[in-house]
């Protein structure tokens, strides 16, 4: 389902419901997770992006930057994750 346009709070908990499943699939989970980059088309937005981000990771504190994109292929889209994790190692 997608997220209301202009929302990017609900955007950003989509982003990452969609990385949570890709983790999993990939025998990770969001503890594996070491870095994430939040890219968004207008930075002064940064907080909703930062509330979904913090539901997710307030226990585990990955490494993360926030930057600002021109624009996504989707103009409805506003924001949009990455995520890094190790798996397979003892850390």
């Amino acid at each position: 389902m997608a997220p209301p346009p202009g929302d990017v709070y609900a955007q950003s908990v989509r982003c990452l419901d969609i990385a949570e499943h890709a983790l999993r699939e990939a025998g990770a989970t969001l503890a594996d997770v070491i870095r994430t980059r939040v890219m968004l088309v207008d930075i002064a937005r940064w907080r909703e992006a930062a509330r979904a981000h913090g539901e997710r990771f307030s226990r585990l504190r990955p490494a993360c930057t926030f930057v600002e994109v021109s624009r996504f292929i989707d103009p409805e889209w506003l924001v949009e994750f990455e995520v890094d994790a190790v798996v397979g190692t003892d850390r």
